[in-house]
């Protein structure tokens, strides 16, 4: 709407433009009760935006932890008496005790040739290449280029045939360093037993000195295992055993629930349903020395209540045996050492008061779910009543911009005539006065 042009006070000498927007500002008083409004709306959207993200990740959290096999409830913990016995579990093994006692550890297979030559002699007879052996696979032919000895160590080494070459210095002739050559698997085991020829099938290099490749071996209570390398996986289910390279002796291995990370997950599960419950708290404050942003709200102290409720199991007994309880100030407490002595006694028992479908995280991810659904929680519908009113309000305030300026205008045009009146008048005081002295001057000449 134009703006209507006034006369601030040309005529009256009263500043009309501060009188106007004065009146203007008792005319907006319900309009800046609206904004007003608008402002403690919208702090209470974001109060229940923030507590409906906390609720969502108590949900994923108790989600997590409800599952045995997922959860830390599955983990293991494996340990051995022997350094040089290492052990590992996964969530497939069972908690036991057994003994393992090392057999042998694995082996490469080793060629130790007994002739020294120089680097750059010649060493593989009339031809330039040699042959690679091996047990049920074809003859491997490596090009060795001229054939001397440092050709071969890097011909061997650059054909990735499983085998592997080391030059080894013993000493000097004629001034000329001399070398031996050692030829070794990669791999350890019984099956990887090689041979090493000139392209005749004559030896190298003299006889060579074999050291067999093997295969580690355990026993476990009488029971013998094997394998090509150090490491046994799965001889018993879900057990890793590995041997250092000088293992030997006996090893008592036992594998046991982690007790400890159960409890640290416990306890970190239920400082995050305290973290929710403190926040509702707040928000809900009504006393006289606090109030929170939502004071008062009974949906929100429903939410609190059915997450402390979740303590108590259907069938009416409680989670105090496990060391979970609610205290006298509505939290979550959570007693580490009820909780291991529980744990230690009855492993499965304690495990299951947690998990599955009635467990307590299951029933904390019930209530959390039904706060925070996307689309019919009720943390979430006031979140949308509360928009709702923001929505309400704003169109209001949009209706008093209108009206406001209507006044405004009214105003000012009416300020504007009360100058052009009395600037009129003025004019007619003047015109009188000087008609008056006029005449006042011709009667007394």
């Amino acid at each position: 709407m134009a703006g209507t042009s006034s006369i601030g006070g040309l005529a009256s000498g009263l500043d009309t433009a501060t009188i106007v927007n004065q009146l203007m500002t008792l005319e907006a008083v319900s309009q800046t009760k609206l904004k007003s409004q608008v402002t403690t709306e919208q702090g209470k959207v974001t109060a229940l935006q923030k507590l409906n993200t906390a609720l969502q990740s108590l949900a994923t959290a108790a989600k997590a932890m409800a599952v045995p096999a997922t959860s830390t409830w599955s983990s293991l913990t494996a340990t051995s008496s022997n350094t040089g016995v290492s052990i590992a579990a996964t969530s497939a093994a069972t908690p036991g005790a057994f003994t393992v006692t090392v057999g042998q550890t694995a082996l490469t297979h080793q060629l130790a040739y007994a002739d020294a030559h120089s680097r750059s002699d010649v060493v593989t007879g009339a031809t330039s290449s040699v042959v690679l052996k091996r047990a049920g696979e074809p003859d491997l032919q490596i090009d060795t280029a001229n054939g001397t000895l440092e050709e071969l160590a890097a011909a061997i080494n650059g054909a990735d045939a499983g085998v592997r070459a080391t030059l080894v210095r013993t000493g000097s002739a004629g001034g000329t360093d001399q070398y031996r050559l050692l030829v070794e698997s990669s791999a350890t085991g019984a099956a990887q037993a090689f041979e090493l020829t000139d392209s005749s099938g004559a030896a190298l290099l003299g006889d060579a000195t074999v050291r067999a490749g093997r295969d580690a071996s355990i026993d476990i209570g009488g029971i013998t295992a094997t394998s090509a390398s150090n490491t046994f996986a799965d001889v018993v289910p879900g057990v890793t055993i590995t041997l250092g390279a000088a293992a030997t002796g006996s090893a008592d291995v036992t594998v046991a629930r982690d007790a400890e990370a159960q409890s640290a997950a416990v306890k970190g599960f239920v400082d995050q349903l305290n973290a929710v419950l403190t926040q509702i708290s707040t928000l809900t404050a009504n006393g006289a020395e606090a109030k929170g942003t939502l004071a008062g709200d009974s949906t929100l102290r429903r939410v609190a209540g059915a997450l402390q409720d979740a303590v108590f199991p259907p069938e009416g007994t409680s989670m105090a045996r496990f060391g979970i309880q609610v205290d006298r100030y509505g939290k979550v407490t959570f007693d580490a050492e009820v909780f291991a002595s529980s744990y230690a006694a009855d492993p499965v028992a304690t495990a299951a008061a947690f998990t599955g479908a009635d467990g307590f995280a299951a029933r904390v991810q019930k209530v959390a779910d039904a706060a925070s659904d996307k689309y019919d929680g009720t943390v979430t519908n006031a979140i949308t009543s509360h928009t709702s009113t923001i929505t309400r309000l704003n169109a209001s305030i949009a209706a008093w911009d209108d009206r406001l300026e209507l006044r405004r205008a009214t105003l000012e045009r009416q300020y504007t005539a009360l100058e052009t009146a009395l600037s009129q008048l003025n004019s007619q005081s003047s015109w009188l006065t000087s008609q008056l002295e006029a005449l006042a001057n011709s009667t007394s000449s």
